[in-house]
């Protein structure tokens, strides 16, 4: 008996301390992701571990193929969830509300709130995934006093010009996982940095996109601790807790990234 629970225990921790590593602050690249075929669509993996708020911090994409759905039916889970619509118009039910979301559109979903998502359409949608669970003890009602889950389009949000660009303001405001969640999009013209070098106590994410203004070629590089790294349409830059970090414009034109913090 002794023999045998010995080798269960060594699996179960060394299962434990994979899911446990702090998330390495980097550059995930989208051509550099796993692609897993699934029946109704595929899967990317792209990031798993902790940050100093949160015990889960998750990040997959999820393509799903034209009138299909992933899951059957709607469905509740503890941990929060973020999802950012990069190609296709994605239908998302949160707790009886229901939305098409289109590129650039965001859904914000409350812990324990009933949700669906189902690709009604002729073409295949593609939307990451970011699944929260914070360290702190969850706090539901908090979560509903600022405002319950959030389905948002990005032509509902206002763009402010600067003389460095613009500026997209989704939201700013507690959760059910967050004492505070920010999200933003901003647009560098020129060759422009959005901030010097800096660092501060929330972990912060960062993606290029295709703004409504056809940046199909957006490009930047940002210093990560004092280390320049390139980045695309579609990568996730992970940036954790204090990391020193600066982002620059290097494309021909403007570019335009979500950049969120969290804690």
């Amino acid at each position: 008996m002794t023999k045998l629970l010995l080798p269960l225990f060594l699996v179960s921790h060394l299962v434990f301390a994979q899911t446990t590593e702090p998330v390495a602050s980097k550059v995930y690249k989208w051509s550099e992701l796993e692609v897993i075929k699934r029946t109704k669509g595929e899967a990317r993996p792209i990031l798993e571990g902790t940050t100093p708020h949160f015990k889960l911090f998750k990040v997959h994409a999820t393509t799903v193929n034209p009138k299909s759905r992933m899951r059957d039916s709607e469905y509740t889970q503890e941990n929060e969830e973020l999802l950012i619509i990069k190609e296709g118009v994605l239908t998302v039910t949160v707790e009886g509300k229901t939305k098409e979301l289109k590129p650039g559109g965001i859904a914000l979903i409350m812990s324990g709130d009933k949700r669906s998502v189902v690709n009604n359409t002729d073409k295949p949608v593609t939307y990451y995934v970011f699944q929260l669970n914070s360290v702190a003890p969850l706090d539901i009602e908090r979560g509903k006093t600022a405002g319950g889950s959030l389905l948002l389009n990005w032509d509902e949000t206002e763009f402010k010009g600067h003389d460095k660009g613009g500026r997209r303001n989704f939201f700013d405001r507690p959760t059910s996982m967050s004492k505070r969640f920010e999200m933003h999009v901003t647009t560098l013209t020129g060759n422009w940095m959005s901030h010097p070098a800096h660092r501060h106590p929330a972990a912060e994410i960062l993606m290029l996109v295709n703004s409504q203004e056809g940046e199909a070629y957006s490009q930047a590089k940002e210093t990560i601790d004092g280390v320049w790294h390139d980045s695309k349409v579609g990568d996730i830059i992970f940036l954790n807790s204090n990391v020193p970090h600066g982002l620059q414009n290097t494309s021909k034109g403007s570019c335009t990234y979500f950049a969120f913090q969290f804690e």
